[in-house]
């Protein structure tokens, strides 16, 4: 079995974009590999969380892995911040990770410009925690969305650099896990492509959302005054309503508004009371289960020591490893 290892930023509720373009492959992913799945709390430092919202969003995602379907008996599920051994791994990787490299990395560049009052080293160097996470248990393959290519690249190179550096072949070269197919990118209510909370938490469905937050939220979707000749193209904003239509309602449904806009007497207020009722549907069994989750205090503290422990024994190994390869020695 293939070794694959992944993360979610605890930075609030997990929503619809994260569970099925992700979550559901993770689901997968477990019956098939040695799977480490874990909640990168060290990585939302560098938003500079209090310690309540910290310790809250990690175990809402714990939660919430659990709901969708991640199993604790089949893969290793674990809060990063539990595997100190990361941290050292971090440190030895950023000794061979160049200033021009990391400053060239695309999501430094757009979050430097979009925070400038935030510019911090945990940001810059970015890629070489992923690195960690990623190749202390040795991972060959990866999950990753289209803006985590280049850093999973970084990853690569940064292998690469320690096997070269010390004359060794230990670190694998991991490579992105999708399926054989296109990743699934879930839109936002808002007009935009990707379901995002950190662009606007409005525009996402939550998996603990209840029914009447929903239909808030579908009922409030951007829309445009409606085709005013038949068989027209649709906006952007009217094709993600479409496009969230196909994965919760009934193919007939589909068609018959399709109909509607094709001929031009589509009511939006219609089509998002449709669109709200089969979201409710769809998301109901998750949010029950992860409100009957939240309230099993005894059982989540067991899954983390468990995953704390399975994970620590995996880098733990690493570690040990490391340290021989690069000189350090007990005296």
């Amino acid at each position: 079995m293939e070794t694959v290892v992944s993360g979610i930023r605890p930075t609030g509720n997990l929503h619809l974009g994260n569970y099925l373009g992700a979550l559901q492959n993770f689901v997968k992913m477990q019956n098939e590999n040695n799977c480490f799945f874990f909640i990168a709390d060290y990585h939302s430092l560098t938003t500079h969380p209090t310690p309540t919202d910290l310790h809250g969003n990690v175990r809402n995602v714990l939660v919430e892995y659990l709901a969708c379907g991640l199993d604790p008996e089949k893969a290793t599920i674990y809060i990063q911040s539990d595997v100190p051994e990361t941290a050292e791994l971090y440190l030895i990787l950023n000794m061979n990770a160049y200033l021009g490299e990391l400053e060239r990395c695309t999501s430094f560049k757009e979050k430097a410009r979009t925070q400038p009052e935030n510019i911090n080293a945990g940001l810059l160097t970015y890629p070489t925690l992923m690195a960690a996470d990623i190749i202390i248990h040795k991972a060959a393959k990866v999950p990753v969305g289209k803006d985590q290519e280049q850093h999973l690249e970084m990853t690569r190179t940064f292998a690469k650099r320690f096997n070269r550096l010390y004359n060794v072949e230990y670190f694998p070269e991991p490579v992105a896990y999708n399926f054989g197919q296109n990743l699934l990118k879930i839109p936002g209510l808002d007009g935009s492509t990707k379901m995002s909370k950190s662009e606007n938490e409005n525009s996402c469905i939550f998996l603990a959302d209840t029914a009447d937050q929903i239909r808030k939220k579908v009922m409030k979707a951007v829309t445009d005054a409606g085709p005013s000749e038949p068989n027209s193209s649709k906006p952007q904003a009217i094709e993600n309503l479409f496009n969230l239509m196909k994965i919760v309602s009934k193919p007939e449904a589909i068609s018959h508004f399709e109909e509607l806009y094709n001929n031009c007497t589509i009511r939006y207020g219609d089509l998002k009371k449709q669109l709200a009722e089969d979201m409710v549907g769809f998301i109901a069994p998750l949010s029950e289960k992860i409100r009957e989750l939240a309230a099993d205090n005894d059982y989540i503290r067991k899954v983390a020591r468990i995953g704390a422990e399975k994970a620590r024994q995996s880098a733990g190994k690493t570690i040990k490893e490391v340290r021989g390869i690069i000189g350090f020695k007990e005296f």
